[in-house]
C-alpha cells in the first residue's frame, strides 16, 4: 500500500511540474507571440477577441466541454489526471497573469516566440502523455484519434490544432501561415520527445558466456530474456542466443 502511494505521489508530482512547463510555454510565449498555434489555449485566444474573459477562463471552460469526452471514450485513469491537468494549468496561467501583468514578448518576434513555444510545450505534453496523462482540450482529441484511429499522437495532435490555426484568418490572416506552420512542427517535435521517453532497444546476444550473460540481465538490470537454440550457417555448430528489450 505504501509503494503505491509513493507510486502515485510521484506521478502527481511529474504530472504537476509538465503542466507548469505548459502553462509557461503558454503564457511566455504563446500568448505574446499572437500565433494560434492549434491548442486549446490557442482556440481561448481566439475566442478572446469575441468573448471579453480571460484566456485562464476560456482555457478553464473549454476543457471542461472536452472532459466529460475523455471520461466517457478513454478511461478512467486518463480522465482522472487529465481532470487534474485541466484544473491547475488555468490556475498557473492565472498565477502568471497576476505575477507577470502585461508581459510582453521577451523574444520582440513572433515566429521566435513560436519556436520556443514549440519546443517547451512539447517537453510539458510528452510528459503528460507518457503518464497516461494531457493537459486536456485537444489533447483529449488527439487520444481519441490515437486510441480509435491508431494516429500517432503527434500527428493526432496536428489535425485538430490544423483547424484551430486555419480559424485564426478571421483575426489576423497575416500569422495564419505562421500558425499552420507552427502547428505542424508541433505534431513533429512532439512525436520526437514521445519516442525519446519511450525508446527501447532489441539485443540479440550470441556467446559463449550464456549463463553469465542470463544472471547479469535477470538480477543485474532486473529485466527478462528470451533464449533460442539454433546453428551457425557457417560452421553449423549448435549455437544459442539471448533476446532481451
Amino acid at each position: 500500500m505504501e509503494k503505491k502511494s509513493m507510486r502515485v505521489i510521484r506521478e502527481y508530482t511529474m504530472i504537476t511540474a509538465a503542466t507548469f512547463v505548459v502553462a509557461a510555454a503558454v503564457y511566455f510565449f504563446l500568448i505574446p507571440s499572437g500565433v494560434s498555434v492549434g491548442s486549446i489555449s490557442g482556440l481561448a485566444m481566439l475566442l478572446g477577441n469575441v468573448i471579453p474573459l480571460p484566456i485562464s477562463v476560456l482555457t478553464f471552460i473549454l476543457n471542461a466541454a472536452l472532459l466529460v469526452v475523455g471520461f466517457l471514450f478513454i478511461g478512467r485513469e486518463f480522465g482522472v489526471k487529465t481532470v487534474y491537468t485541466s484544473l491547475i494549468l488555468p490556475v498557473f496561467l492565472w498565477v502568471f497573469e497576476q505575477v507577470f501583468p502585461d508581459f510582453v514578448s521577451i523574444n520582440q518576434d513572433a515566429m521566435m516566440d513560436t519556436v520556443c513555444y514549440i519546443f517547451v510545450v512539447s517537453v510539458g505534453l510528452a510528459l503528460l502523455f507518457w503518464m497516461n496523462a494531457s493537459s486536456g482540450g485537444l489533447d483529449i482529441v488527439a487520444k481519441l484519434l490515437n486510441k480509435y484511429f491508431h494516429m500517432e499522437l503527434g500527428k493526432a495532435m496536428a489535425l485538430p490544432g490544423m483547424c484551430v490555426a486555419l480559424s485564426s484568418v478571421f483575426f489576423s490572416d497575416k500569422k495564419l501561415v505562421l500558425g499552420i506552420l507552427g502547428t505542424y512542427l508541433n505534431g513533429i517535435v512532439l512525436d520526437h520527445f514521445i519516442f525519446g521517453l519511450n525508446l527501447k532497444k532489441r539485443v540479440c546476444i550470441i556467446s559463449e558466456k550464456e549463463e553469465e550473460i542470463r544472471q547479469f540481465i535477470l538480477h543485474t538490470l532486473h529485466s527478462g530474456a528470451t533464449i533460442y537454440q539454433g546453428f551457425g550457417a557457417f560452421d553449423n555448430e549448435p549455437k544459442t542466443e539471448i533476446i532481451t528489450i
